[in-house]
């Protein structure tokens, strides 16, 4: 696979790289290595000081990075911006948290025949992060932040189309004052995972990617005995009951679909109506998102960019046409643009079957599925009615039904009334073929530590000391 930075607005190659040796790999993974015998000695409070600058950095050089997102994958220069604030925003969570999220945690001593009994939080070494294009910062740093404030250190393995954005990654970490080698990122091809994944010195991958790539990163961890958090896909459902608000639903529904370009795995894709409100809410969803504008993602008036591959536009036409052939409806939308770029519009289709492409599989752009529910049950039917399970939404402002959706809804996040998102402060991950483990808030932070149980007693020879149970 080529390594270089295309734009997507023009298709125009803009820089290329080769792929790393052998060679400069080891020397790569042995600098991590390193790192990792550097860093896990030092204190949470120098790795806060190191991230907090980090935040800073990429607060006052806010306005370069979003240009070089956007060059390179497309979404809309208001989006990058805001996907930089949100990274360093992250990064100052973790800086404040850490020290909560790492002292030891106190056991019942006197239940374990113990003076002390407490567990521990340590890290366990370099890890292997395998990301993807379309939220090219805020991928790698869910991920990057806790586990360098945790004292593990970073291989990034980013995607291909993203070069810049991954070098720009290992300067910014180095540049705030982590140790040389702390974070470092790799311009490989996939071919070089198995490799990397199974050298002694890596001890864990985490991936954002597909059901593929997030199963064949499961194999190779399985049989080198590693650690690995999966978030894969998604097709998430958004349901509206008859008591939601539905001129409110339609705009969240346009922007919920609509965001990073149509391209993000907790972006709602199956929007779930019922009957009641279907036609007044259908009208509603087709203006709104009849009324975004395609264009230059550098233009302040644009809301939708274009895809950021030639193959990824290519693959939602079809999906789509697939729906057409076989009898679905489209009211918004639908052709594919014949100029220069990679862009689709704002599309809802309706009237979908199992037969369709669409009513299994995530259509990764700006294309909605409209489905119709006669009830609560058969709006849950459709909703966990697929292989994924990452985010999902439900408006309704019956409180009966809100407890009742929280329960029933198959997946990592339930959001009610409002657009799944993903906030530093609570777990994110999913659950069935959407992958495992979980990102951000405490618990994203211990997915790469060593749990570790200390006990200790008197050290005074009593009867029966010795004696050993399992």
């Amino acid at each position: 696979m080529t390594i270089a930075t295309t734009n997507p607005v023009n298709g125009q190659v803009l820089k290329t790289y080769e792929a790393m040796s052998d060679e400069l790999i080891d020397s790569a993974i042995e600098r991590t290595d390193l790192a990792y015998r550097q860093l896990r000695g030092t204190t949470i409070e120098q790795r806060g000081r190191w991230l907090t600058t980090a935040a800073d950095l990429l607060e006052a050089e806010r306005d370069e990075i979003a240009r070089l997102m956007t060059t390179e994958m497309g979404k809309t220069l208001a989006a990058a911006k805001a996907e930089v604030t949100k990274c360093a925003t992250a990064c100052r969570f973790y800086a404040g948290r850490a020290a909560e999220f790492l002292a030891d945690e106190p056991a019942d001593a006197e239940a374990v025949s113990a003076t002390r009994a407490f567990v521990r939080y340590q890290p366990i070494g370099p890890v292997l992060a395998v990301m993807p294009w379309n939220f090219p910062l805020w991928q790698v740093m869910r991920f990057a932040a806790p586990a360098l404030m945790a004292g593990n250190t970073g291989l990034l393995k980013h995607a291909s189309n993203v070069p810049q954005t991954a070098l720009l990654l290992e300067d910014l970490f180095r540049r705030a004052g982590f140790p040389e080698g702390a974070f470092t990122t790799l311009l490989v091809g996939s071919d070089a995972v198995d490799r990397i994944l199974s050298d002694p010195r890596v001890r864990a991958a985490t991936l954002t990617g597909s059901e593929v790539a997030g199963r064949s990163i499961a194999q190779i961890a399985g049989r080198e005995l590693k650690k690995t958090v999966l978030e894969l896909g998604g097709s998430d459902p958004f349901v509206v009951m008859p008591s939601a608000d539905v001129e409110l639903a339609a705009q969240v529904a346009t922007t919920a679909r609509c965001q990073n370009n149509g391209q993000s795995c907790i972006a709602a894709k199956r929007f779930i109506v019922h009957t009641d409100v279907y036609d007044a809410f259908a009208e509603a969803f087709a203006r709104h998102m009849s009324a975004l504008r395609v264009g230059d993602p550098m233009d302040d008036g644009t809301d939708v960019g274009p895809l950021a591959s030639e193959r990824g536009r290519d693959e939602v036409d079809a999906q789509v046409r697939d729906a057409v052939d076989k009898g679905a409806t489209v009211l918004c939308g639908g052709e594919k643009s014949s100029g220069a770029g990679w862009f689709y519009p704002p599309t809802v289709v309706t009237d979908l079957n199992p037969g369709m492409r669409m009513w299994s599989e995530e259509v990764f752009g700006p294309v909605a599925g409209l489905y119709r529910a006669s009830s609560y049950e058969e709006a849950i039917e459709l909703a966990n009615g697929t292989s994924f399970g990452l985010g999902s939404n439900a408006w309704t402002r019956d409180p009966q039904e809100q407890q009742r959706f929280a329960t029933d809804l198959e997946a990592g996040a339930v959001f009610i009334n409002g657009m799944t998102t993903s906030y530093p402060e609570l777990p994110f991950g999913g659950v069935k073929n959407s992958g495992y483990g979980r990102e951000l808030s405490a618990q994203g932070m211990h997915e790469f530590c060593n749990i570790k149980t200390v006990w200790v007693g008197e050290g005074v020879a009593t009867a029966g000391a010795g004696a050993h149970s399992e």
